[in-house]
């Protein structure tokens, strides 16, 4: 019989020109030959810990079911944070106690946090500014192995969550929200949904960031106005706004964590 295949993610700000992703591989490899890493990305911007919830929150539930997901960035690495271990009913997280499972904890359901204490299951001697090789991947390669969470440390149940802002409504038809992400192209990812923004209402709405507002509601790129602002519904249900072949960001000067108002008319 083929041997189950031991999926562990890998989501970092380390980059690729040092050594610092291939060290991580080599001490799990070293405690379990057999598992299959997947580099999601390592070009998080450095400790962007808000970023690295965001992504890890869009692509995690698109692998299959138990995978376990590593996520090191890691500012407090070597302080007082703790490194810990999420349990769901579907997943896996590993990785330190400072927010980056955040979504996590909203979209799932928790069976159990583990703050992990045990070094046996860890590489030694720990360096206390390289966690991910010598907490986080060994723990990982562990559990593929069959070690349960529970022997690894104390489950926990104070552990960091981000201040996620969400829509607030203000008058019968407004909405403020904020930006809560830009994509790698500049596209501005609100915290509006199709609740807020319904397609019913499209023609009527309008969306303000920066002084700049937008009219255009679209389902698709290719559909939006040449050089001009234009908001869609993007691919994890938030709507976004976006420029066609240039950076929403950079045109309306907008950056992660700006106000966002969406307003619509009233037929008179």
């Amino acid at each position: 019989m083929a041997q189950k295949r031991q999926l562990i993610t890998l989501l970092t700000d380390f980059g690729t020109a040092d050594y610092f992703v291939a060290a991580m591989k080599g001490a799990a490899f070293t405690i379990h030959p057999e598992v299959d890493f997947v580099d999601v990305s390592h070009d998080i911007a450095n400790h962007d810990i808000f970023a690295a919830a965001y992504n890890l929150r869009c692509y995690y539930n698109t692998y299959p079911r138990f995978t376990t997901h590593v996520v090191v960035v890691d500012p407090g690495v070597g302080s007082s944070r703790r490194p810990i271990f999420v349990m769901t009913d579907n997943y896996n997280f590993i990785g330190p106690d400072n927010g980056v499972f955040s979504y996590i904890y909203q979209l799932e359901a928790v069976n159990r946090v583990v703050h992990l204490t045990t070094d046996y299951y860890w590489r030694r001697p720990v360096s206390p500014t390289f966690h991910g090789r010598d907490v986080f991947a060994p723990v990982a390669a562990w559990h593929a192995k069959g070690i349960e969470p529970r022997r690894m440390g104390d489950e926990i149940s104070d552990y960091v969550r981000l201040d996620a802002p969400t829509p607030k409504q203000v008058a019968p038809t407004m909405f403020k929200g904020a930006v809560i992400h830009v994509d790698r192209f500049g596209n501005l990812v609100t915290n509006f949904t199709e609740e807020h923004l319904p397609a019913s209402r499209a023609a009527t709405a309008r969306l303000r960031v920066n002084g700049r507002e937008i009219h255009s509601v679209v389902t698709h790129f290719a559909a939006a106005p040449p050089k001009e602002p234009f908001a869609y519904l993007g691919s994890q249900g938030f709507v976004e706004i976006g420029v066609f072949k240039t950076s929403a960001a950079r045109a309306l000067e907008a950056r992660r964590g700006m106000e966002v108002d969406l307003a619509f008319s009233v037929a008179s």
